[in-house]
Formats: C-alpha cells, sequence, structure tokens
C-alpha cells in the first residue's frame, strides 16, 4: 500500500513539474524569438502571431501528454499570471490574462475532438497548434489591433501557417518526451499509439 502511494506521488509531481516547465518555457520562449518574429510582421504590416504560435507548442505539447481536459487551460492561466506578476503584459494590459486563457481552453477543445476522432497524433497536434494560435491571435485583434478586412485576413493566414509549423513541432516534441513521462504516467500516453 505505501509503494502504491508513494508511485502515484512521484506521478503527480512529475506531472507537475512538467506542467510547469512547459509554462516556463511558453512564456519565455516567445520573447526570444520575438525579435526575429518581429521582423517578419513588421514587413507584413501585421501586428504578429510567430512568437505565440511558437510559444503555443509547449502548451501543446503538454496537454498531449497529460491527456486530462482542462489542463492547456489551467497552464493558459499559469501563465497569466506568471506574466501579469512579470510585468509581461504587452499590448493588452489587464486583459492579458484572456490572451493566456482562451487558447489554452481552444487546445483542450482540439486535442479532446482529435482524441474522439482517433486521429494521428501529428494532425491533432498541428490542428491544437493552427487553431489555438488563430484564437490568440482573434483574441487580440479584438481588444487591441482592431484590424479589418485584408490586414486582418493575413494576420489571420500567419497565424495559422505559423501555427502548422509549430505544431509539427510540437509532435516532434511529444514523440521525443511521452516515452520518457509515460513511464511514470499511469495512462502513459496521448491518443492511439497505432495512429501515429
Amino acid at each position: 500500500m505505501f509503494e502504491k502511494e508513494t508511485i502515484m506521488h512521484h506521478q503527480k509531481l512529475l506531472r507537475l513539474t512538467f506542467m510547469a516547465l512547459c509554462c516556463d518555457f511558453g512564456l519565455f520562449t516567445k520573447r526570444l524569438i520575438a525579435p526575429a518574429a518581429n521582423i517578419i510582421t513588421d514587413f507584413l504590416h501585421i501586428p504578429g502571431g510567430i512568437g505565440t504560435s511558437f510559444s503555443l507548442l509547449f502548451l501543446v505539447t503538454a496537454a498531449a501528454v497529460l491527456p486530462k481536459f482542462g489542463s492547456a487551460t489551467v497552464m493558459g492561466a499559469v501563465q497569466s499570471v506568471i506574466a501579469l506578476s512579470l510585468g509581461m503584459v504587452g499590448s493588452m494590459g489587464a486583459l492579458s490574462p484572456v490572451g493566456y486563457i482562451v487558447p489554452g481552453f481552444v487546445i483542450d477543445c482540439v486535442l479532446w475532438a482529435c482524441r474522439r476522432a482517433s486521429l494521428p497524433d501529428t494532425v491533432s497536434l498541428m490542428l491544437a497548434n493552427m487553431l489555438a494560435a488563430l484564437a490568440a491571435g482573434l483574441t487580440a485583434n479584438l481588444i487591441v489591433f482592431h484590424l479589418r478586412a485584408i490586414p486582418l485576413l493575413l494576420y489571420a493566414a500567419i497565424a495559422l501557417l505559423s501555427g502548422a509549423v509549430c505544431g509539427l513541432l510540437a509532435a516532434l516534441l511529444y514523440r521525443r518526451v511521452n516515452p520518457i513521462l509515460s513511464k511514470g504516467f499511469r495512462n502513459g500516453g496521448f491518443i492511439n499509439e497505432k495512429a501515429v
């Protein structure tokens, strides 16, 4: 009985540690690649989208490894608290938590639907990252940018394209990380491994 409780405690600690790392990586890597991403978005005269897609790949990976509905939403909320406490609010100001929580909820919904449809992992993670990036972009546009017509379509297209590329990176990361972490997880995985 004691050994079983120790294993369960170890599994819980491993999950929480991995979620915390993904929250941190997602938040701070966005700052690292922002200067390079801004070169592209400034040239296209749109406010952004590429850095957000890259930061979301960590939430997508963690939500795939931890297949519980709501995990990405919780991580988005944690990111928003960290961002607020460190003053990393960006252009959304006090409403920046919305910009973190909405994409997390979209990731949860997409991965849940993909599990129900038994889609391959690569497709699932790519769709989750694409739609979360689009949701983040549209949320930012609604709150701050107020783009219309062609600039908004271009902004959405960049979010979807960069989301697709970063979703493929999330799938690669998931394939590397999941076998290691699944040894400590009871259910050990995301969708069905034969669908990979």
